[in-house]
C-alpha cells in the first residue's frame, strides 16, 4: 500500500473511530490565537487552537492519558481542516479565497510563547516538534496549524471571517494583521463577530460605525429615556432644535476626546459616567414634574449632560474602534451620525404619539407628570445601582508627577473649549429666535392635527362605504 494512502487511512481511523480519549465536554473558555500576513502571491494564516477544543477526534496516547506524540501528527491535518479551515472565510476584494493548503502543524506546550509575534511563530510551526518522549495529556497541548492560501497581490483588501464560536462555550479569538508595511493591527473578538475588515476603506468603516450608531441609541433605554425627557415638556419642531442640537454637539465632544485618549483612566471612572447618566435622567424628569424649565435652561442642561453621555457611548464604543483600520475619524463622526438619525427617528415616532396621548387619553400636565414619575422612577433604581457599584471603588486623587500635570493642562484646554462651544451655541440660539419670531409653531401643530384627522375620517367613510358595497 502506498505511503500516502496507508497516512490517509489512519488519519480516518483516528477521527472517525474514537477512543476512550475521544469524547470530552465542550471547554468553557477557549482563546484562539492567529496571523495573517500576505506575503507576494501567497497569504500566510498562522492559528493556535487548544487541543481539547477538537472534540468528537480520537488523539492516540500513551501510558496514562499521554498524548503519543509519535503518532498524533497523522491525526493533525484532519483536526485542523475539520475544525478551524472549514470555519474560516477570507476574501481578497470581496472574492472569497479558495480552501487552503496546510503547509505545518505541530503540538505545543502551554508554555510556549511564540505565538507573541509572526515570525516566532512561524520559526516555530515549522521547526523541529516536540521530541516524543516529552510526557503532556492531550487536553493540556495546543494545535499550531499554518495554513496557506493562493491571493493575486499582497495590496489586495482583505476580510475575513472566523466563525470559531463552535470551539467552546466562550470563544475569544486575538488577530493579528501584518500588512505589507509591516504595522501590525490587532483585533480581539469574541464569538462570532461576522466579516471582519481588515484593512477597511474610509466608506466601508462609515457605514460600519453609521450603523452600530443608529442600533446603539435604538438599543440604549437610558439614552432614550433621556431623549423623552428632553422631548416632554417641548412638543414643538422649533423648541426642540437647540436642545437636541446642543445634546448633539457635547455627547460628539465627549466621544471623540475619549476616543483619542483624553477621557480619564481610571477603573473608577465608568461607573462613574454610568451613575451620572441615571442622575440626568432623574433631574429631567423630576424637572418636567415641576414644571420648571425654560427654553434657554433646557439646552443648556441638555450641552452638561451630554458631555456625561458621550462618554457613555465611548465605552459601548470602545470594543467596536478595532475596526475602524486608519479611519478613526471618519468612524466616529459616522457613529456620531448614526447615532442622530437614530435620534431624528426617535424624535420622528415620540412627537405625534405624545400629541395623540395628551389630546385624546389624558390632560397633557397630568400626561406629562405620570410620563415623568415613571421616567424619574426607573432612573432612580438605576442610580441607587450604580451608585452602588461605584461605591466599591476607592477614589483616590492621583500623585502629582509631570505626566498628572500635563494631563491637568490637556483638560484644562478642553474646558475652555467647551466655554467657548457652549458660548457660540447661546448665540446662534438668540439668534436663531430673533429672525423667526413670527413662526407660530403651535398653532402649525394644530393644523397639522387637523390634517391629520381629515386624512383619518376620509379613509374611515372610504372604509365603511367600502363595507357597505361589499355586503
Amino acid at each position: 500500500m502506498p505511503p500516502r494512502i496507508f497516512a490517509a487511512f489512519l488519519a480516518a481511523f483516528y477521527l472517525f473511530f474514537p477512543s476512550s480519549a475521544a469524547a470530552h465536554d465542550i471547554p468553557n473558555d477557549v482563546v484562539v490565537q492567529a496571523f495573517v500576513r500576505p506575503q507576494r502571491d501567497r497569504l500566510h494564516l498562522l492559528v493556535r487552537v487548544p487541543l481539547k477544543a477538537m472534540r468528537d477526534i480520537s488523539f492516540p496516547e500513551r501510558g496514562p492519558g499521554y498524548v503519543d506524540l509519535a503518532r498524533v501528527n497523522v491525526v493533525l491535518p484532519g483536526a485542523a481542516t475539520l475544525w478551524i479551515s472549514d470555519f474560516i472565510e477570507i476574501y481578497e476584494n470581496d472574492i472569497r479565497l479558495s480552501r487552503p493548503q496546510i503547509v505545518a502543524t505541530r503540538i505545543s506546550l502551554p508554555s510556549d510563547r511564540s505565538f507573541a509575534s509572526y515570525e516566532d511563530a512561524l520559526a516555530h510551526i515549522t521547526g523541529p516538534p516536540l521530541s516524543n518522549d516529552t510526557n503532556v495529556y492531550w487536553d493540556q497541548t495546543m494545535l499550531d496549524v499554518l495554513f496557506e492560501y493562493p491571493i493575486q497581490s499582497q495590496q489586495s483588501r482583505f476580510s475575513i471571517h472566523p466563525a470559531l464560536a463552535r470551539l467552546g462555550l466562550r470563544v475569544v479569538t486575538v488577530l493579528r494583521f501584518v500588512p505589507p508595511s509591516g504595522e501590525v493591527r490587532a483585533f480581539e473578538f469574541t464569538g462570532d463577530p461576522g466579516l471582519v475588515r481588515l484593512d477597511p476603506r474610509w466608506h466601508q468603516a462609515a457605514l460600519r460605525f453609521l450603523d452600530l450608531g443608529f442600533f446603539h441609541i435604538l438599543d440604549g433605554t437610558d439614552h432614550l429615556l433621556f431623549l423623552l425627557c428632553l422631548v416632554i415638556p417641548f412638543r414643538r419642531l422649533g423648541a426642540l432644535i437647540p436642545v437636541v442640537t446642543s445634546f448633539t454637539i457635547a455627547h460628539s465632544i465627549t466621544l471623540i476626546a475619549s476616543a483619542y485618549n483624553l477621557a480619564p483612566n481610571f477603573l473608577w471612572f465608568p461607573p462613574l459616567i454610568e451613575t451620572l447618566i441615571a442622575i440626568s435622567i432623574v433631574y429631567m424628569a423630576l424637572e418636567n414634574i415641576v414644571g420648571g424649565g425654560s427654553l434657554q435652561r433646557r439646552w443648556m442642561m441638555a450641552f452638561g449632560f451630554g458631555l456625561v453621555h458621550g462618554f457613555g457611548f465611548s465605552f459601548a464604543l470602545r470594543q467596536s474602534l478595532q475596526f475602524a483600520g486608519l479611519h478613526l475619524l471618519t468612524s466616529l463622526l459616522s457613529f456620531n451620525v448614526g447615532v442622530e438619525l437614530g435620534q431624528l427617528l426617535v424624535l420622528v415616532l415620540l412627537i405625534p404619539a405624545l400629541q395623540l396621548l395628551f389630546r385624546y387619553a389624558v390632560a397633557e400636565r397630568m400626561g406629562a407628570i405620570i410620563l415623568s414619575v415613571l421616567v424619574a422612577h426607573t432612573g432612580w433604581h438605576w442610580m441607587l445601582d450604580r451608585g452602588h457599584v461605584l461605591a466599591q471603588f476607592r477614589l483616590e486623587w492621583p500623585a502629582l508627577t509631570t505626566a498628572s500635570l500635563a494631563s491637568a493642562l490637556r483638560w484644562l484646554i478642553v474646558i475652555l473649549l467647551l466655554g467657548g462651544v457652549l458660548w457660540c451655541l447661546k448665540k446662534t440660539f438668540q439668534r436663531w429666535a430673533d429672525r423667526a419670531p413670527g413662526i407660530d409653531w403651535k398653532a402649525f401643530a394644530g393644523k397639522f392635527r387637523i390634517g391629520v384627522s381629515a386624512i383619518a375620517r376620509s379613509a374611515l367613510s372610504d372604509g365603511s362605504r367600502q363595507a357597505g358595497r361589499d355586503r
